[in-house]
Order: structure tokens, then C-alpha cells, then sequence
């Protein structure tokens, strides 16, 4: 079978021409969440269940409005037996809907909770040093023991005592 980045990108490009924006975005996310669920794929790839029924189930699921174009896109996706591949697609037409707006997400990982202020300036200071206009996401990871880890797209800016600490020890040992 082939890989879901394969099978998603045609799907993706086709949503995101077809009137790709932040909107469409959103749903989107909404319906790979709920495509995300082991039962729900379960039901989908059940041959005794026809495609309106899970049609149905998805968007009740979802509990959120969609646009006739994402509904079609939908239904397409389940009548050629897709949902699997939907949080893939989610994500790259995502990742088409950033490049065409110049932002790129950021991954934030903080071993404590960041405060709103101190978010914002850092947002600020990784915008002017990455170059683009960043939507920041931040996961707690206690094993950091201290800073942070950036990750924006291939880019990795590990100011982390964990990181310090490896740097030390390979440093000590070559």
C-alpha cells in the first residue's frame, strides 16, 4: 500500500484549490481528529456500513459547520475509502495554507509552563530569528530540566539544559 503522505497529497492540493483558507483549515483539523479514532476507522472500513452512514457519524462527531466544498471533499473522501489518510491531508494542506501565508508553525517545548508575556516575546525574538511570522504551539517537557527546544519545520533551536548538559558530556568524552 502506499504511504499516506502519497495518498493525502493529491487530496489536499485539490481542497486547498478549490478555496483553501484558515477557515477550511479549521474543519478540516476537526474532521482529522475524529478520522483519528481507531473505533470510528473501524466502523468506516466495515463493509456492511454504507458511505452516508459514516458520512453521518463523522460529521455529527466533528459537532461543527462545514462548508459545501469540504463537505464534498468528505464525502469524496469516504467513498474512495480514504479516511485514513485524513489527518495527513489535514496536515498538508496546512502546510500549504502557512506557505501561502508566510507562517510556519513553531513547536515549543518549555520544561515549566510559559506565561502569556513571556510567550509573546519569545514569539517575537524566534520570528526575528527564523526570518517569518510563527504560530507557536508549547508542550511541557519535564526532561528538559531547564529552557527551551524550538522546532520550526526542519529547524531545531535547542537552548535546553538537557541539550547543555550532552553538548558537556560528548565535550568531556571525545
Amino acid at each position: 500500500m502506499a504511504e499516506l503522505a502519497t495518498i493525502a497529497r493529491p487530496y489536499a492540493e485539490a481542497l486547498f484549490k478549490a478555496g483553501g483558507d484558515a477557515q477550511t483549515a479549521q474543519q478540516l483539523s476537526a474532521l482529522a481528529a475524529v478520522a483519528g479514532d481507531a473505533q470510528l476507522r473501524q466502523f468506516a472500513d466495515n463493509p456492511k456500513v454504507s458511505a452516508d452512514q459514516v458520512y453521518d457519524l463523522v460529521t455529527s462527531v466533528a459537532n461543527q459547520p462545514l462548508s459545501p466544498s469540504l463537505q464534498n471533499f468528505l464525502r469524496t473522501v469516504i467513498d474512495n475509502g480514504r479516511m485514513a489518510a485524513l489527518p495527513e491531508i489535514a496536515a498538508q494542506f496546512h502546510a500549504l495554507v502557512n506557505a501561502r501565508s508566510g507562517v510556519s508553525d513553531a513547536a515549543i517545548y518549555s520544561a515549566f509552563p510559559i506565561d502569556d508575556a513571556t510567550l509573546a516575546e519569545m514569539v517575537a525574538a524566534l520570528e526575528r530569528r527564523f526570518g517569518r511570522k510563527l504560530n507557536p504551539t508549547v508542550w511541557i517537557d519535564p526532561a528538559l530540566i531547564g529552557g527551551v527546544r524550538v522546532v520550526v519545520g526542519d529547524e531545531v533551536l535547542d537552548t535546553s539544559v538537557k541539550a547543555r548538559l550532552e553538548q558537556m558530556k560528548v565535550a568531556l568524552t571525545a
